[in-house]
């Protein structure tokens, strides 16, 4: 295929995930002001978009408590700088297996299990421009731990972002998730053009080898808009390569907690690394009113 690269590109920063990363870097924000002003300093460095979990203050633990979900927001939209506000809906579908031989019932410890409607509580009363929908079920990378996102929950918990007036972000871990999401689409559950977010090299998904990313790029909907990233060291590889492929990029300390060998990073720093990587590629970095007129959003006041 002909190389087709974006000219005009935005960045997403991913603020501080829900992995288990709290204790492996000072720079993985836990409380909601931490979480807020490292939000507000990757805008200030370059991010249009930032996609935003929430942890307990106390241990960093993933959280999915209201109240934190809140308070991020509100910091984030009383801030000096503007962005868009992208918060994660992928909570509440984890289940952990027991031994091999006794897998049920399933371990108390992480199997965190509930509703459709539960899960975008947050996103219904906070209404941020865009949030996420892991769009498919995959083996996630540690033990037993399954990430569940079945058909009936996918298309409940779309027509309730549809509803709300809030866009989709699609992760996409494989190219069934692409299968499924273009279903979406044609049912009218969720609306086209979609935003889809590439997720490389997540274990047990897409592998973050170039040509699995080009198998990925060619199953996304001409007319739909698409972003990338992979882990760790290949965080700003991807950086360059989502740009070269068409896409858009996303960073940040969810995917990846170094700038550079024995240097632990800023999500700050990280953003602006991929500043100079696009710019260095020739393309524009697109700020978030730009980004607001191409995706459609509409910013909303909490309800």
């Amino acid at each position: 295929m002909p190389l087709e690269m974006s000219r005009d590109v935005f960045i997403t920063c991913a603020v501080t995930g829900s992995g288990s990363t709290q204790d492996r870097s000072p720079h993985v924000p836990r409380n909601p002001k931490e979480i807020a002003d490292s939000a507000i300093a990757a805008a200030k460095a370059g991010a249009a978009i930032v996609h935003c979990h929430v942890r307990d203050p106390e241990t960093g633990v993933p959280s999915r408590e209201l109240k934190y979900y809140r308070e991020v927001t509100d910091r984030v939209r009383d801030a000096d700088i503007d962005v868009v506000l992208n918060l994660t809906a992928g909570m509440g579908g984890d289940m952990v297996f027991g031994p091999t031989e006794a897998p049920l019932p399933y371990s108390q410890s992480g199997t965190d299990m509930i509703g459709a409607e539960e899960r975008v509580a947050h996103v219904a009363e906070c209404r941020p421009e865009i949030c996420t929908l892991d769009c498919g079920t995959m083996n996630f990378a540690e033990a037993d731990y399954v990430m569940t996102n079945t058909p009936g929950m996918l298309r409940a918990m779309g027509a309730m972002m549809t509803e709300m007036g809030v866009k989709p972000e699609i992760e996409a871990f494989d190219t069934g998730h692409l299968w499924f999401a273009k279903a979406l689409v044609e049912e009218g559950i969720i609306e086209a053009p979609a935003l889809v977010q590439l997720c490389m090299g997540v274990p047990w998904g897409a592998p973050d080898d170039l040509n699995t990313f080009m198998a990925m790029v060619n199953n996304v909907p001409d007319d739909w808009t698409f972003s990338a990233f992979s882990l760790g060291r290949s965080q700003m590889a991807y950086a360059a390569a989502a740009v070269l492929a068409g896409g858009h990029v996303r960073v940040g300390l969810e995917d990846n907690l170094w700038l550079g060998k024995g240097q632990l990073a800023t999500n700050e720093q990280l953003v602006a690394r991929a500043v100079g990587i696009i710019e260095g590629l020739g393309a524009r970095i697109m700020g978030p009113e730009e980004v607001r007129e191409k995706l459609g959003l509409e910013k909303r006041a909490p309800v």
